[in-house]
C-alpha cells in the first residue's frame, strides 16, 4: 500500500484510509481526529488542536507532513512574540556588506549632485535597492507563504502568544497574503495544511476557533495507550506492558500537578526495558516514579498512594 499521498490522493481517500497511513509512520491516529484531517482538506481550514501537553499534538503535524510528503514548517511560539519574529526580518548584515561593496560606486553616483538636498535624495533612492526580496529573510509565516510547493505549516503552543499576535495570525491565515509596505504585496502560490496546537493555557479567540475545525486530544484509553507501547517500545514484555499502562491510568486519576502524559508513560517503558525489567515489582516501581512523575510533590504523593497504585499490577 501507497503510504505517501498528493493532494489529490487524499482529498479521494477516507479517514480510515487516512488513519493506516499514519499507522504505517508509527502514529496511531483516533477516528475523530482523522475525520477532522480529512474534512480539513476537503474544506481548506487550519486545525487547532487542544490537550494536555504530551498528547502527541506536535507530532500530528510531523508525521502528516511525512504521510503527505510535503516539508514541515514550523513556528515555536511564545510570550512577546511579534510579526517580525514569525513573519519577516531585513538582513541587515547583508545590507552593510553590500553597500561596503558598492560604496565606490554609490559615491560616483553622489558626485554628480550638487547640493545636499540633492544628495539626501539620491541616497534615499537606495532604500529601492537595498530593502527588495534579495535582502528580505523569511521567518517561518512569510516561508509557508513563498513555498512554490505545499507544506505543513506548524503553529505550535500558540496558547503562549499574547492575543495581539494571535490577532495578526489570523490576519495571515485568513488569505494567506501579507502586504510588505518595501516590497508590496505576496500571496501564497499553494495553501500549507495548517495546524496549531494548544495546550490551554488560556483561552484561544472565538474569532480564531470560528476559522479552526477544532480537534481536542486527550489522554488514550488504556487499550489505545497499551497499543502505543507495543508500537514504540517492541522490547517490553506484555506484562509489564499492561502494569505500567494500569499504574499510569491511575495517577492521571490522582489530583497531580503534572499527570503523566503519552511521553513520559514512553520514557517509563524505555526505562524498564534498560533495566530489563518483566514486571513491577515493589522496588522497582517505587525506584522508577520519578520517570514519570516531574515534581517531588507528585512524586511523594503518589508514594503515600502507593497501595491504590499496586492494584494495577495484578
Amino acid at each position: 500500500m501507497k503510504h505517501s499521498m498528493s493532494d489529490s490522493e487524499l482529498s479521494a481517500m477516507g479517514p480510515d484510509q487516512l488513519r493506516d497511513a499514519f499507522a504505517h509512520h508509527r502514529y496511531l491516529l483516533p477516528t475523530h481526529a482523522a475525520t477532522v484531517l480529512f474534512l480539513a482538506r476537503e474544506l481548506q481550514k487550519p486545525v487547532l488542536v487542544e490537550g494536555p501537553a504530551g498528547v502527541g499534538k506536535t507530532d500530528l503535524a510531523r508525521v502528516l507532513g511525512r504521510v503527505l510528503d510535503r516539508r514541515l514548517i514550523r513556528l515555536q511560539c511564545y510570550e512577546g512574540l511579534d510579526e517580525s519574529k514569525a513573519l519577516y526580518e531585513w538582513q541587515y548584515g547583508k545590507q552593510l556588506l553590500y553597500s561596503q561593496i558598492l560604496k565606490d560606486r554609490i559615491a560616483q553616483e553622489l558626485a554628480g549632485q550638487s547640493t545636499v538636498a540633492e544628495a539626501m535624495e539620491q541616497v534615499f533612492s537606495f532604500d529601492d535597492v537595498f530593502f527588495s526580496k534579495p535582502f528580505l529573510q523569511p521567518r517561518p509565516l512569510l516561508e509557508a507563504i513563498l513555498s512554490p510547493e505545499p507544506v505543513v505549516l506548524l503553529v505550535d503552543e500558540v496558547d503562549k502568544s499574547d492575543p495581539e499576535f494571535e490577532a495578526f495570525l489570523l490576519e495571515v491565515l485568513s488569505d494567506f497574503t501579507v502586504s510588505i509596505p518595501e516590497v508590496g504585496t505576496l500571496s501564497a502560490t499553494t495553501l500549507p495544511a495548517v495546524i496549531l496546537t494548544s495546550n490551554n493555557k488560556r483561552e484561544m479567540s472565538d474569532a480564531l476557533k470560528r476559522r479552526c475545525l477544532h480537534l481536542f486530544l486527550d489522554f488514550p484509553s488504556p487499550e489505545l495507550e497499551l497499543e502505543i507501547l507495543r508500537l514504540k517500545v517492541p522490547g517490553l514484555g506484555a506484562t509489564v506492558a499492561r502494569q505500567v499502562v494500569g499504574v499510569v491510568d491511575k495517577l492521571r486519576a490522582m489530583p497531580l500537578k503534572k499527570s503523566p502524559s503519552i511521553s513520559e508513560t514512553l520514557d517509563w517503558a524505555a526505562a524498564l526495558v534498560a533495566l530489563c525489567a518483566d514486571h513491577l515489582s515493589d522496588e522497582v516501581l517505587n525506584e522508577t516514579l520519578n520517570v514519570v512523575l516531574k515534581y517531588e510533590r507528585d512524586l511523594s504523593y503518589a508514594r503515600e498512594k502507593m497501595p491504590l497504585l499496586k492494584q494495577a499490577l495484578g
